[in-house]
């Protein structure tokens, strides 16, 4: 496999920093100031590609394309007057995938201020052409690039808390984490998962229970002893549902039925079954189990069967949108599965469902009231080393268009990250981002060589963008949230507990 080298500032990475008198023996929090803004640094305009060789510039919606898509762009953009530029994007070398070209941007001017940008940006637009305005040290290429670094170390030799997970008073109910952190007696937390449409976008088990799905052979951080170990690892699950001798696969818990967000589905999901990060596949026949963390299950066409502790049918409906029973579960069908559903399940009858998680081994994860596991992702480093596998994780689009690839992982954004250190001390990491001049963010690959150079000998990549929090109970939120609003409100949490 090649190895992933990235470039970043030398710097002398404290083993402890100031530690606020707020915070118990144990618990040290440190900001680093990384990089430094310098004249290279500029904005500029970005204009979008169509996805095909002829298709109309004036609707055009890709950030990068072929070079002679691109050459077709920069030479109308001639005509009316412009002087373009043709880059190069280059994808780096990954864990599992070699490093190699992703495409060609268009982009003319280099302006001191995003109010020129925005300017010229109009005039591009009234001459025929679409596209936005970037601020150069955040194309994630910028080594020396201002970075605001937020370290939370967690040293249990000294600390006699917890670090876990948690969230609202319903698993579809986002709080901020300020409020989780009051609500819990915390004493610190980070943001931890991506939600969509309210639901868990990975694997979520906490406390040895199964309450969200798997994006299959995704990486995940698995949790025990109170966050005294860490292990980094790809992990998949099968959830299946048995009535008498039939059997059949559960597709997913605690989601919308149908929706696949991140795909990396069981069966029948379009358009991959491979993991997909932020891409939202589809599955017109499904079964989704709702446990009592996840509140009200969503009403709509199809059928249900309503259990309680034991497995017991309480009731069979021919649609959804029963309360799950205390202790219970409820099990929605949508599409074929809906007759599968009827035709098994019965009131006063037996359904049970059974769980197993596998790690990259494929050996069997015991989901002790111990464990707790996270897939989040892409992983940065295992084994002490920085492991990035960009393929496995969705990270990397199938197909021509390699926008999302650019922008969410070659391009600077705010990161969240959790990692063990080599002395065993926990650490929640923040990099704020998409602040010129203050923070520019950082690419995935910057994110994992970074967590190597504070000491990571496991760590993993968490949810970001404007998601991205630190927070502590005496000092309140520690970074700089990017979206103008502050902070968002989050589906779940890191917590450190006293």
């Amino acid at each position: 496999m090649a190895a992933l080298t990235i470039a970043l500032p030398a710097v002398a990475v404290p083993a402890e920093g100031t530690t606020s008198p707020a915070l118990p023996p144990g618990l040290t929090l440190t900001t680093l100031s990384l990089g430094a803004q310098d004249a290279d640094d500029f904005w500029t305009v970005h204009v979008y590609l169509p996805a095909t060789l002829d298709g109309p510039a004036g609707t055009a919606g890709t950030a990068l394309g072929s070079r002679e898509i691109a050459d077709r762009i920069a030479a109308g953009l001639r005509e009316k007057g412009f002087e373009p530029r043709i880059e190069q994007v280059d994808l780096p070398a990954f864990a599992d995938r070699p490093a190699g070209v992703l495409g060609w941007t268009v982009r003319l001017g280099r302006y001191a201020t995003s109010g020129e940008a925005s300017a010229a940006l109009t005039q591009v637009r009234a001459a025929g052409f679409t596209g936005g305005t970037r601020y150069t040290a955040q194309d994630g290429t910028d080594a020396n690039a201002p970075q605001k670094v937020h370290v939370l170390r967690v040293d249990f030799s000294r600390f006699r808390g917890t670090v876990d997970t948690d969230f609202g008073p319903a698993l579809n109910g986002p709080e901020t984490l300020t409020d989780l952190i009051t609500a819990t007696g915390a004493t610190a937390g980070i943001n931890a998962q991506w939600f969509y449409n309210r639901a868990p976008g990975g694997l979520y088990v906490k406390n040895g229970k199964l309450i969200g799905s798997a994006t299959q052979g995704r990486g995940g951080i698995r949790i025990t002893h109170g966050g005294r170990r860490v292990d980094v690892d790809a992990y998949t699950a099968r959830v299946t549902l048995r009535s008498g001798g039939a059997t059949t696969e559960i597709d997913g818990v605690n989601r919308l039925p149908g929706e696949v967000w991140n795909c990396g589905g069981v069966g029948g999901d379009q358009p991959t079954q491979k993991p997909q990060h932020d891409l939202k596949c589809t599955d017109s026949s499904e079964l989704v189990l709702f446990t009592p963390e996840w509140g009200v299950p969503p009403v709509g066409e199809g059928a249900e069967a309503v259990l309680d502790a034991d497995g017991t049918v309480l009731a069979v409906n021919t649609t959804r949108g029963a309360s799950v029973p205390a202790g219970g579960s409820v099990v929605q069908a949508i599409g074929d599965s809906a007759a599968w559903l009827l035709a098994h399940a019965a009131p006063g009858g037996k359904l049970t469902v059974t769980e197993r998680v596998e790690d990259s081994r494929g050996h069997r994860v015991p989901l002790t009231p111990d464990t707790t596991i996270l897939q989040v992702g892409p992983t940065l480093v295992r084994d002490g080393r920085v492991s990035v596998n960009a393929d496995a994780d969705g990270l990397i689009r199938e197909g021509a268009d390699q926008t999302f690839t650019y922008n969410w992982t070659l391009r600077a954004n705010p990161r969240s990250m959790i990692g063990m250190d080599d002395r065993g001390r926990l650490m929640l990491v923040v990099v704020d981002g998409r602040q010129a001049g203050y923070s520019e963010g950082l690419g995935i690959a910057q994110t994992a060589e970074l967590m190597k150079r504070l000491g990571a000998v496991e760590a993993m990549n968490l949810d970001g963008g404007g998601s991205s929090v630190l927070a502590t109970a005496g000092a309140g939120i520690v970074n700089r949230p990017s979206d103008a609003t502050g902070q968002r409100s989050l589906g779940n949490v890191f917590l450190v507990r006293p």
